[in-house]
């Protein structure tokens, strides 16, 4: 993959299924200068330092350096692409070593918002894509909407399995309550960038001088975000916690009384998303105010598990937030959480996953086998 390692879950949870499995598993990433240590990874890794960090270099750098690490490796028993960024090189080198691939793509990476503004880099990256899915014989995904949409596109079949996080008993950390007595917690967890709604909760903290926000996670906007907090005079009332590790993360959500996600419908991929937020605030306990796009409202309309709304009004989303938070309470959506949490776990949807490495020809049951993701 080319984000960091240590944050994406995803990641973390498939090679912790493949290395049950009996699979000998490398994760290969990037390091960024602020990446946390990877004490969430329980397999072997690999995060490459590069001169570019954006760009057309750094992604054509990043491939070509993956291709010559998975051609001059120890034959592995099967390569997985997480996304469309690191798809070339996987497959090249699966072509050229005869090594079986899974292309799992956590979005429509070619109708993110920062492409759909870039036409001239969204058409390379649609040619590649274009060249590359035609030809997978095994693909997963995280929604049925993006699997039918790659369907239509391509004609190969797409499996889906969702983000899910493991299933966990919620234990708060109450140092988070003992730090703001008396106020309601809200939070937002994943990455600070454009499209997530977070300028309009950020507005909406104005009308809720009993509620504190808390964003965990870090972006491209990350300082326009923090220059508007000032400007806005919300600065006590709205915390950056930064990149947190899942174990650190956990808790704290668990502390919250709503978590927000509030995604803009900006293309296809924010239309069509799922993020796993949603289930780490059910796995949580916490009620989830999300936006009225169709994978997020169909799941917690389908749990009543919190509240859907196409509002973009930063005065009438406080008010939903209060009703969460102050007319309801967690009390209330504790049940269907429970009953959401129990369900929606990855202890039920890896199933998918171990089929889909069936499909690969891999007897992973008993076997010692090595597996690069």
């Amino acid at each position: 993959m080319i984000n960091d390692l240590v944050t994406d879950q995803r990641v973390h949870r498939v090679a912790a299924l493949l290395q049950s499995e009996g699979l000998d598993v490398i994760c290969i990433g990037r390091r960024l200068k602020e990446s946390p240590d990877p004490k969430g990874i329980s397999c072997r890794y690999r995060r490459y330092r590069m001169l570019f960090r954006k760009g057309p270099l750094f992604y054509a750098c990043y491939n070509i350096r993956l291709f010559l690490g998975l051609l001059f490796s120890a034959k592995p028993a099967l390569f997985i692409a997480n996304d469309l960024d690191t798809l070339p090189a996987t497959f090249l080198a699966g072509r050229i070593r005869n090594v079986p691939l899974i292309y799992d793509s956590h979005e429509l990476f070619t109708e993110v918002p920062e492409l759909i503004e870039r036409p001239l880099v969204r058409g390379i990256w649609k040619r590649i894509e274009k060249w590359i899915v035609p030809r997978l014989k095994h693909a997963v995904t995280v929604s049925r909407s993006i699997a039918d949409h790659y369907q239509g596109l391509y004609g190969i079949r797409f499996r889906v399995v969702r983000n899910l996080p493991s299933g966990r008993v919620p234990r708060p950390d109450p140092s988070v309550k003992d730090q703001y007595p008396g106020k309601k917690i809200v939070i937002y967890q994943g990455a600070l960038n454009v499209g997530r709604g977070l300028e309009l909760v950020i507005a909406s903290m104005h009308y809720l001088d009993d509620v504190i926000l808390i964003l965990a996670g870090s972006g491209d906007i990350e300082q326009k975000l923090r220059k508007l907090v000032r400007d806005m005079g919300l600065r006590e009332r709205i915390v950056f916690r930064g990149r947190l590790t899942p174990d650190v993360l956990f808790p704290i959500t668990c502390a919250a009384d709503a978590g927000i996600s509030l995604e803009e419908d900006l293309g296809l991929s924010y239309r069509y998303a799922l993020p796993n937020k949603i289930f780490d605030y059910i796995q949580a306990g916490v009620p989830v105010l999300c936006s009225a796009l169709p994978e997020m409202s169909r799941i917690v309309e389908h749990y009543g598990v919190g509240i859907v709304t196409g509002e973009r009004d930063p005065e009438k989303v406080a008010k939903i937030i209060r009703n969460i938070c102050f007319d309801r309470g967690r009390e209330f959506w504790r049940e269907a959480l429970e009953r959401a949490a129990g369900e929606l776990c990855w202890e039920n949807e890896s199933a998918g996953y171990l089929q889909l490495l069936g499909e690969c020809g891999l007897a992973v049951r008993g076997s010692k086998t090595n597996s690069t993701s």
